[in-house]
């Protein structure tokens, strides 16, 4: 079954994949005119400008539901083992799929709001509902929100979990199966909830999480600032194959800073649409420039403070090019995953660093899980449209539930492989469904960049710009009484 497994993921992600991800980003950026620049100041000022609603939620907690599913344990583990398989220069690699992906996650997260609908009185998007609405290709829809269940309810939860649990047995020594059992309580709790509910929790954990951790990494830095200057220059010679040690990875550097970067950050990959279909906001261009921040947050902010706390302190090992040897080995024994990142901060802070890396992988990870039954969630009821959803939902969250807890007991090789998988499933059905529908979104980019330069606060009117089956807007009146004076 092993053997199956590998050679699936081996289809997804080989390197004509890797190349044509980076391709599609680039693409893009230059299409957009590289809105990741020009609109920087828009995409954080606009996460706090939207507010909630009966049917949605502010775009602040749509960014954090969204953020809960890209910060994970991709962040810590992630990139632990990028730098593993990939050495010092997948860092770069995960820079530039961030840098390029900003605008691939602008464009998806657009979508989901041209093409939203409301149902049950609540709004529910993603690439399921614009690939039937924007491509009409019905089979194709049903493809993804199937592939997006089994990717979010059976492949994936099983990643964060095994990272929690492998650290906090390291720091505690707590039993695995006893960590997954306390998983599957709190979030039994939570899921049970609803959107809502995992917004609220979303929108509160998030910050708390990411600014304790990032407070955690300059603290290291500030400690290591004369390594900063050679370990920058480290990651660019390593990923470009001119340094001597590291040279002989380029091929790794690239595959797996694209492949963990992605996974990090999602985007392109088609999670973060869900929750930017569900907010509340009067232009679809708003949410997908907040979305493209998220990618900016999670990959140049998170994932660097973790890669900056490992290689500053020089605690990590880098596998060579055949398997078993190394070609560079500073904690022998050590498993490329959240370990690399407890050993970077007990060299500074001894006997500290085991625990608070577990605790942060809590939060980080399970808010993660937490946004993946929201997706499953999102891509159910858009397959039960027009019938029952609630046994369904059910059985969701069981497996969800059940997954989080064998996860926690599987070894991290499995864990990752059955994520690997499922995160190839879904980034290749919605890149090609994205690539193809990048017209509407487009032209939403446009007449908000004409509406702003008018100094209105931009609304979005499917009928005048001619983008067609947005029901959602084509109905929806309180929003179009007339454009405010954009205040800024």
């Amino acid at each position: 079954m092993d053997v199956v497994l590998e050679f699936i993921n081996n289809v997804l992600w080989s390197s004509p994949v890797v190349y044509t991800l980076l391709g599609v980003g680039l693409i893009f950026s230059l299409l957009t005119r590289f809105l990741q620049v020009r609109h920087l100041k828009d995409m954080f000022t606009l996460m706090f400008s939207g507010k909630k609603s009966d049917a949605g939620v502010s775009s602040f907690q749509a960014l954090s539901v969204a953020l809960a599913g890209r910060v994970g344990t991709g962040n810590i583990a992630g990139v632990a083992s990028a730098i593993y398989f990939g050495g010092p220069g997948a860092v770069f690699w995960m820079w530039a799929i961030a840098f390029l992906g900003a605008s691939s996650a602008f464009i998806e997260s657009t979508l989901a709001q041209i093409y939203k609908d409301k149902q049950n009185g609540q709004y529910r998007g993603g690439p399921a509902y614009y690939i039937e609405k924007g491509l009409g290709v019905k089979w194709f829809a049903i493809l993804f929100a199937v592939a997006a269940l089994v990717a979010m309810s059976v492949l994936m939860p099983g990643v964060q979990s095994n990272s929690i649990a492998a650290a906090v047995n390291n720091a505690f020594s707590i039993p695995t199966w006893a960590t997954g059992l306390f998983l599957v309580l709190v979030l039994g709790l939570i899921i049970f909830g609803g959107i809502k509910w995992i917004a609220t929790t979303a929108a509160f954990i998030v910050p708390f999480m990411a600014i304790g951790y990032m407070i955690m990494a300059a603290i290291i830095i500030f400690m290591n600032i004369s390594a900063v200057p050679e370990t920058i220059a480290l990651i660019f010679r390593s990923a470009f194959g001119m340094d001597s040690l590291f040279g002989g990875l380029l091929g790794s550097a690239i595959s797996w800073g694209v492949m963990r970067g992605i996974y990090s950050n999602e985007a392109g990959q088609g999670t973060g649409p869900h929750p930017a279909a569900a907010a509340e906001v009067s232009h679809p261009a708003k949410q997908g420039l907040v979305q493209a921040a998220s990618v900016y947050i999670d990959t140049l902010l998170v994932c660097s403070a973790t890669a900056f706390m490992i290689l500053f302190t020089g605690m990590y090992n880098t596998q060579g090019p055949e398997e078993g040897t190394h070609v560079f080995e500073a904690i022998p024994g050590v498993e490329a995953g959240p370990q690399f990142t407890q050993e970077a901060i007990n060299h500074v802070f001894p006997a500290f660093g085991t625990g608070f890396v577990a605790i942060a992988l809590l939060f980080f990870a399970f808010t993660t899980i937490m946004a993946y039954y929201y997706i499953a969630e999102t891509n159910i009821a858009y397959l039960m449209r027009g019938r029952n959803a609630a046994w369904p939902m059910v059985v969701i969250k069981l497996l969800l539930l059940g997954a989080t807890y064998y996860g926690a007991n599987r070894t991290a090789a499995n864990a990752w492989l059955l994520g690997d998988i499922g995160l190839g499933l879904m980034v290749w059905i919605n890149v090609i469904a994205i690539v193809l529908l990048a017209k509407p979104a487009m032209i939403a980019l446009k007449d908000y960049e004409a509406q702003k330069q008018q100094g209105l606060d931009p609304v979005f009117d499917p009928k005048k710009l001619g983008i067609k089956h947005a029901t959602f807007w084509e109905t929806y009146e309180p929003e179009k009484k007339g454009p405010k004076k954009n205040a800024s």
